[in-house]
């Protein structure tokens, strides 16, 4: 189990240092499988660290077009999450009845039994598209998946390509989420740094490993294949902690390193977050005062901005 946390250090790290860190767990804890809570959250964080400093070494791009692809892929996931169920469904054939995600009819494809109103296919697949394609640098077949979200979302009434796309219920503690289809704030920010990544060389952008799909299908089996859908408590509460934890992952990349590049994605999340909430305030303000809940999404903004000023101050004098 240990051999767990040497993923969250680089690939150069685990090959020089990875089997001394673990002879040092062992002899450190012996007889544990696992190092105790505080250890853990230390190396996770060391790990967290160590891969910072080393996307700030790779100066084969500069920092700005790094956040705006790391914002990119923010948004398409984003963007993916209410979908995640009706990909999963759509990809092996699954009726969902009961559990459809509040769609108008309970089926929306020939298979489905009961009434059903049969589209192409599921809007789900553009952000998953885009996703697929800015992990791996292509930003040139991500901008089309992105402009084909925003005319499916102001064209969805009476379309049969994607069908009446669309699925109700509340966000998660008055957060504005999930985001859906008809927001074109979303799909059009999305869609503008996807443009600014095919213009500007995508040769430069990072590829990423086909492996940081693998919590993708896991989220997926879990709206599909396990029922817990979009609008649910306990995915809503995972959502939120997962954006919590990137949230801190990216203030200790940016303490480690003073790097601005992780500042953009947190912006572009907290503008479209803070939309949805001011263009429908009933539907997403009902958990948390709007106050309260504006400061959650603005709060993380200053405090980037100010840990990466004072590491940079920190390394200028030294």
């Amino acid at each position: 189990m240990n051999r767990l946390l040497l993923a969250a250090y680089p690939e150069p790290y685990r090959s020089r240092q990875g089997e001394e860190l673990l002879a040092c767990l062992d002899e450190a804890y012996p007889g544990r499988s696992w190092p105790p809570t505080r250890e853990v959250a230390a190396l996770v964080r060391a790990g967290v660290q160590a891969r910072a400093r080393a996307v700030v070494d790779d100066t084969a791009r500069p920092w700005w077009l790094d956040g705006i692809h790391l914002a990119a892929l923010t948004l398409a996931a984003l963007a993916l999450v209410p979908y995640l169920q009706d990909v999963w469904h759509w990809a092996l054939h699954i009726d969902p009845g009961q559990h459809a995600i509040a769609f108008r009819f309970s089926g929306w494809y020939p298979w489905a039994e009961g009434p059903t109103r049969i589209r192409l296919l599921p809007y789900g697949l553009l952000p998953l598209g885009c996703l697929i394609a800015l992990l791996r640098g292509r930003a040139w077949i991500a901008l089309p998946a992105a402009a084909g979200m925003i005319w499916a979302g102001a064209t969805s009434h009476g379309r049969t390509v994607f069908g009446d796309e669309g699925k109700a219920g509340l966000g998660y503690y008055g957060l504005g989420a999930p985001i859906t289809a008809r927001d074109l704030v979303l799909s059009g920010a999305l869609c503008a740094a996807c443009a600014v990544l095919a213009l500007c060389r995508p040769s430069r952008l990072r590829r990423r490993s086909h492996r940081w799909l693998a919590p993708v299908v896991l989220a997926m089996f879990v709206a599909g294949g396990l029922h817990i859908i979009s609008v649910s408590p306990a995915f809503q509460r995972g959502l939120f902690v997962l954006e919590v934890t990137a949230l801190i992952a990216a203030w200790v990349a940016t303490a480690a390193t003073g790097d601005y590049r992780w500042l953009i994605p947190v912006a572009a999340v907290a503008f479209i977050r803070t939309q949805a909430i001011v263009v429908q305030p009933d539907a997403f303000m009902q958990s948390f005062p709007d106050l309260v809940v504006l400061l959650l999404l603005i709060a993380p903004l200053p405090v980037l901005a100010i840990t990466a000023q004072r590491r940079e101050n920190r390394a200028l004098a030294d």
